[in-house]
């Protein structure tokens, strides 16, 4: 893919893997927790297409190190200290200013209800939500903030953000880049000319659980967060 026109290519991470290459990623990954406006961009699907192209960015950004294992490895700890920072930036902005989020009127880009779900989520799941955040769309875009808003300890968060955040990166780029070199190898099928299928697999495996949610779930008593004052 050489051309990119079309305001679709925004869903799509091999526009900005080869329009932004490693520092693009990393931005888009930071994004996601710490700027609270990526929850719409790619997350899943731009690590696993990442790892497919990992020898390729690292080598246009650094140089190669001559082993796809280390490049692959470089380019998942930039990514899981990106992560990381944006979760620890997502979680102070909840203990300064979070509560007035729930007073916020929704815009095109931030909507209640993600909130009030995240919220509901670590709720359920405890200090585990933090790590298991990291896999869902959307989910991980507030749960920081709501860690902070309810004034998780901070070491225990430091701790769950960093195993999530490792585990995150690791698996999804390893096996982009691995699985690549299996199905190439085995079957002789190139993942790269597949891009279009593997996004729409890894976007209804992560997504299906928060839309089953969102369907089936009971609805969010609203008055509940609206009368909670969360000090």
């Amino acid at each position: 893919m050489e051309d990119f026109n079309s305001w679709k290519d925004l869903l799509n991470p091999e526009f900005y893997i080869k329009m932004g290459g490693f520092w693009l990623i990393l931005f888009i990954v930071f994004a996601e927790t710490g700027l609270f406006v990526g929850f719409f961009l790619p997350g899943d699907s731009l690590l696993f297409v990442s790892g497919i192209y990992a020898v390729e960015i690292i080598k246009e950004t650094f140089g190669s190190t001559g082993s796809d294992f280390l490049d692959t490895t470089l380019l998942a700890t930039g990514v899981a200290v990106s992560a990381i920072v944006g979760n620890e930036v997502g979680y102070y902005f909840g203990r300064k200013a979070g509560p007035a989020l729930y007073k916020r009127p929704d815009t095109m880009l931030f909507k209640k209800k993600y909130l009030y779900q995240a919220h509901d989520f670590f709720e359920k799941h405890g200090a585990l939500a933090i790590i298991m955040a990291r896999f869902l769309p959307v989910v991980r875009t507030f749960t920081p903030i709501v860690a902070g808003i309810v004034k998780m300890d901070k070491k225990e968060f430091l701790r769950d953000n960093i195993i999530g955040a490792v585990l995150w990166s690791f698996i999804l780029i390893f096996a982009g880049h691995y699985l690549d070199k299996l199905f190439m190898e085995q079957f002789g099928i190139n993942l790269k000319e597949k891009l279009e299928y593997i996004i729409i697999v890894i976007v209804l495996v992560t997504t299906l659980p928060v839309i089953i949610k969102f369907v089936f779930g009971k609805k969010d008593d609203l008055s509940k967060y609206e009368n909670n004052d969360f000090e």
